[in-house]
């Protein structure tokens, strides 16, 4: 049987089939956001502009632990293919390796597939098609074990941070342990969500503000001074100026200062009580301390610049913090108060 249609054309019934077929396609290709998966649900249609926290932070977790093992990968074949940004404020040489740029793939490219309308800012600049690529799981059993309230936000308002591979000097140099890979979530330029992996230890913390963290982080409290030496950890770059204005701040106290490579391993340290300040003096870029700073706030801690003002993390803000960096768990205004003279030395 054939049907016969305008200006004398005559369609069949495979014909019929056909551009039925078609327009079931398109119409799940277009609206493919609403379906789901076992590993929740599959956005990737630019109709989806709202998301819920959770589904963005267990696609983080997810993805970092994925560039994590690249990362690692890359380090122990000795494939860096090394060359250099620049030099730092400092004067030490900025390097990128093949192990940022891989682990920058694997996190902008699983966000953009399966959260296409999120604000992201990486480190890196590298744009390329997400063809292919799998959305990234969405269910995390130990973040959806938290429960709370978990509303869908406007995805406007959202901004994903990204550090494809902290420490890349030290990486270079085989010193990793403080090598981390880092993303965190950011809602109305507050930090809501962040996870730091150590690929290297293979170790995952995060944290979800007013929800709760990784089970490795599980007892964490904020703590106090106990009045002993006070522990302070730099950048391995200016730990002698640091040390000098912190004894001259705490006087006559007995200081331990401890230089360190990386932004999200300083940030464990102190999580960890192994540190009580985290002290940074110069420029440093939001992605390398987003994640942190949502973990503190998640425990209890605390983390501002030197003036004692909060970060703010929209997307359409400047990339730089350049008034310093305070990161505790307790005592956090009076340390601050002591150290903050550290920005103009």
């Amino acid at each position: 049987m054939a049907i016969r249609g305008p200006a004398g054309i005559t369609i069949s019934n495979t014909g019929i089939f056909i551009l039925c077929l078609c327009g079931l396609f398109l119409f799940v290709y277009t609206f493919r956001g609403s379906l789901t998966s076992e590993t929740g649900p599959i956005y990737g249609s630019k109709y989806d502009r709202s998301y819920r926290i959770s589904e963005v932070l267990s696609a983080a977790i997810y993805l970092s632990e994925k560039a994590g093992h690249k990362v690692k990968a890359i380090r122990e074949q000795d494939d860096l293919d090394e060359q250099s940004k620049g030099e730092t404020k400092e004067g030490v040489n900025d390097p990128i390796t093949n192990g940022d740029l891989e682990s920058h793939r694997i996190l902008v490219k699983g966000f953009k597939k399966g959260f296409p309308a999120l604000h992201i800012v990486s480190e890196e600049h590298e744009e390329e098609s997400t063809e292919g690529i799998i959305p990234p799981s969405m269910k995390h059993p130990e973040v959806l074990s938290l429960g709370g309230d978990d509303p869908k936000f406007p995805a406007e308002d959202i901004t994903v941070w990204i550090d494809p591979l902290d420490a890349t000097k030290e990486y270079t140099e085989k010193l990793t342990e403080y090598v981390t890979v880092m993303a965190c979530i950011a809602v109305n330029g507050i930090p809501v969500a962040g996870v730091i992996r150590k690929p290297f230890d293979d170790k995952t913390y995060w944290g979800w503000v007013g929800h709760g963290t990784s089970s490795n982080m599980a007892g964490v409290t904020p703590g106090k001074d106990e009045g002993g030496p006070l522990r302070v950890i730099v950048s391995r770059s200016h730990a002698g100026s640091v040390k000098e204005t912190a004894q001259a701040a705490f006087d006559g106290r007995e200081v331990t200062v401890t230089p360190a490579g990386g932004a999200g391993y300083k940030a464990i340290e102190v999580v960890e009580n192994k540190q009580d300040v985290y002290v940074h003096t110069t420029i440093i870029k939001k992605w390398d301390i987003c994640a942190g700073d949502a973990i503190l706030r998640t425990l209890g801690g605390r983390q501002t610049d030197l003036r004692g003002n909060d970060i703010n993390y929209s997307h359409n803000l400047d990339p730089k913090n350049e008034h310093g960096l305070i990161a505790t768990m307790h005592d956090h205004d009076a340390y601050r108060e002591k150290l903050q003279g550290v920005s103009n030395s």
